[in-house]
């Protein structure tokens, strides 16, 4: 019976522990992200086809992350 009681208690405990490991996860991850941007704010000078263009090294960076994410997206849905 002891176990039984132990395993029906753990059943609601799962989807709690779930979303404070998620929570955690994305905190973590905001404080990174925060301290990524304010670190990275001075002017970076960038040209690529168009006249130079000066704008935080966070923003260009994350222009980067972001054409390389949909990059990715394109091609992994055009094996299927």
């Amino acid at each position: 019976m002891t176990a039984h009681t132990s395993e029906g208690g753990s059943r609601h405990h799962g989807p709690l522990r779930r979303t404070r490991t998620r929570i955690v996860l994305f905190s973590a991850l905001a404080v990174v992200t925060l301290v990524f941007v304010f670190e990275n704010t001075r002017p970076t000078k960038i040209r690529l086809w168009i006249p130079q263009v000066t704008l935080p090294l966070y923003v260009a960076l994350l222009i980067a992350v972001v054409l390389g994410f949909l990059c990715g997206l394109y091609f992994s849905r055009r094996r299927r």
